[in-house]
């Protein structure tokens, strides 16, 4: 009976031995090699990792740096997180190198910061949605534009002014074909409204407003032979398609209308060589304008190419 007592004493003490072994043990700081997590830690990496601005103009940029948006107003003295997520800026048919913002997706000025993306959890249909800010950054929206929509390939977002803007998206590409949604608010993008259809399921090469009233769509990105552009007169309610005045020595030469512009109490567009264009180096562009808000275009002449640098 004696020796029992002793061996559960033994026991007993190991145990207690044990225990107060665990809890130094837990006392001990983390090695910083394998706490990956420590708060100095990231505060060391975020130094080292510098944000360097990619400018749209002036002293205005943003950053794709450490997995996160970014954007500055003060030449990157100072920046403002984007609340979202950087894969959600690029998800979509056509993603961009991912190195920089896709062309048109994202509107940086004095008036707006705002910026196109997709939300949800499938790949076949999402949330169209638009992020915007207009304290440069300190505030932000989410605004919905459309419930569900397919994964987007071409895509543009402009305001006009404090309260008018627009979004043009594609989407649902099947070979040559997709389907076009343009929106609008008249409210700085806090609701937005779907355009009427423009009847075309060509892949759309560009598109815009002039104002409230007038805009345009353009088709045509695959072996096109002549412009196929669209215009409204009634605020995207209707379409009809624009007609060209174009002399037989130009056929099948400009052949892609960019969006056209106001200008002298008229309107202008010009009209490029497509992807394979080669006359006079394929650079050389067509310089046309509308005395009826879009619809009929007549030339004016040759329009070379601007010289870098």
């Amino acid at each position: 009976m004696k020796k029992v007592i002793i061996w559960m004493a033994g026991l007993m003490l190991a145990g207690m031995s044990l225990v107060i072994f665990y809890y130094q043990k837990v006392d001990e700081p983390i090695p910083a090699q394998l706490d990956k997590t420590l708060p100095g830690q990231v505060e060391e990496k975020r130094e080292r990792e510098e944000l360097q601005p990619v400018y749209t103009h002036d002293s205005i940029g943003y950053s794709l740096q450490n997995n996160e948006l970014n954007i500055t107003y003060d030449n990157g003295v100072h920046w403002n997180k984007v609340p979202v997520g950087k894969d959600q800026l690029f998800e979509g048919e056509y993603s961009g190198n991912q190195l920089e913002l896709i062309e048109g997706s994202y509107i940086l000025s004095e008036r707006v910061s705002a910026f196109i993306y997709m939300d949800g959890a499938s790949q076949d249909v999402k949330r169209l949605m638009l992020v915007h800010s207009a304290d440069e950054g300190k505030t932000w929206n989410h605004s919905v534009v459309s419930e569900q929509h397919a994964p987007i390939r071409y895509r543009k977002v402009a305001f006009l002014d404090d309260a008018f803007g627009y979004i043009i998206v594609s989407g649902g590409r099947t070979m040559s074909s997709e389907g076009t949604s343009v929106f609008l608010t008249n409210d700085g993008g806090q609701n937005w409204r779907l355009a009427a259809d423009s009847g075309t399921t060509r892949l759309i090469y560009s598109g815009g407003f002039v104002d409230e009233s007038i805009g345009f769509l353009s088709y045509g990105i695959l072996n096109p032979e002549a412009p196929d552009l669209y215009v409204t007169q009634d605020g995207g309610s209707s379409w009809r398609k624009a007609s060209f005045s174009i002399a037989p020595k130009y056929s099948k030469i400009f052949v892609t209308a960019e969006v056209p512009v106001k200008e002298d109490g008229g309107m202008t567009v010009l009209l490029n060589q497509g992807p394979t264009g080669d006359y006079k180096g394929g650079k050389v562009r067509a310089k046309f304008e509308s005395n009826d808000h879009g619809l009929t275009w007549t030339f004016v002449e040759e329009v070379e190419p601007i010289e870098e640098g």
